[in-house]
């Protein structure tokens, strides 16, 4: 009795020990903003084309994890591939500030030891996710701003461009029509918030959430901002814990909204709390903030993983820009909410 005692509890920790050891399912979800997005208001080619790239950028992070890649390596590929298209509002089809320039913001995060990196009001910097991830890896700063960043990207070598580059007609001619709506009023909040400002013009986003074989959670986010934003408005994807967050012991999160919500409401640190600390599914948690956050006017989505590697999307709005990929499955692209 005795022996067969002992037998089962060696066998049991044999199993304990091999689960402990076992690959966690790797997995990664990216997203390019989230808004008013209607079948009607999309004809099928700008259709194909945001299904395209959304599809080309989950690929090329989930390979990277398929190969025994990081994390971390994961959503950086995914968000420079979305900063590189001119469909989306970061990098290159970054949207344009109230004087008619950009300014870019970006954050990374490692949910291991809660490493991170961010920067904003970057105007040079290619690929500002790259930037911030130097930061993260490469000083002693958590946040970078303005020409104190530009000038740290120069002696990370990173590639610097011209202002310029990210110029794109359709933003352009957003700034026209938001300059000319904000004429008509002394306080740019009070139209913000009122339903004669489109919500595009207030928000986009791009980012990524992923975990490895290793169960490294990491979140990656990316943006240009609001149209015709002023003074050196910066919104909550480059803050930590409001629009980038990633803690192992919960959940990894990338939002895209209306930013002055997102921080007010520390949406993505909230969502990872309810996880840690009141024992909640990370798809009941973000369900649970999105829809509270609609309750006091702060419209977006986030995109969701947790330390079991299940992903997921929330959204508050008609639709997101969307896509995951999970071990032994292909890529599933989402745009509009239904």
């Amino acid at each position: 009795m005795k022996y067969q005692a002992s037998v089962f509890i060696a066998g049991n920790l044999l199993l304990l020990s091999l689960a402990q050891a076992a690959p966690a399912p790797v997995g990664i979800v990216i997203h390019g903003g989230a808004g008013t997005i209607s079948r009607e208001s999309m004809t099928p080619a700008q259709q194909k084309a945001y299904e395209s790239t959304l599809k080309h950028a989950v690929d090329q992070g989930f390979q990277i994890l398929a190969q025994g890649g990081s994390s971390l390596d994961a959503v950086s590929a995914a968000v420079v591939i979305l900063e590189d298209s001119p469909l989306f509002n970061a990098g290159k089809g970054a949207v344009y500030t109230y004087e008619g320039t950009h300014e870019l913001d970006a954050a990374i995060m490692r949910g291991d030891n809660r490493a991170a990196g961010a920067v904003a009001g970057v105007k040079t910097v290619k690929n500002p996710i790259k930037l911030a991830r130097a930061v993260m890896e490469h000083s002693e700063h958590v946040l970078l701003t303005g020409s104190g960043a530009e000038q740290f990207a120069k002696m990370q070598q990173l590639e610097l461009v011209d202002n310029r580059y990210f110029d794109t007609e359709f933003r352009y001619q957003a700034l026209q029509k938001a300059l000319k709506a904000l004429t008509k009023t002394p306080h740019q909040a009070n139209l913000r918030l009122s339903p004669l400002f489109p919500l595009e013009w207030n928000f986009g986003t791009v980012g990524a959430v992923a975990i490895d074989k290793d169960g490294l959670l990491s979140a990656a986010t990316s943006t240009g901002g609001m149209t015709a934003k002023r003074f050196g408005r910066v919104g909550d994807a480059p803050l930590i814990g409001a629009g980038t967050f990633a803690d192992n012991h919960s959940c990894a999160v990338s939002a895209t909204g209306h930013g002055e919500f997102f921080i007010r409401y520390q949406v993505a640190g909230d969502i990872c709390a309810r996880v840690r600390y009141q024992g909640k599914k990370a798809s009941v948690a973000a369900d649970e903030v999105m829809q509270e956050l609609k309750g006091v006017g702060g419209l977006g989505g986030v995109i969701v993983v947790d330390q079991q590697g299940a992903l997921s999307w929330h959204l508050n709005t008609e639709g997101m820009y969307r896509a995951k990929r999970e071990q032994g499955k292909e890529a599933e692209i989402a745009i509009f909410k239904d």
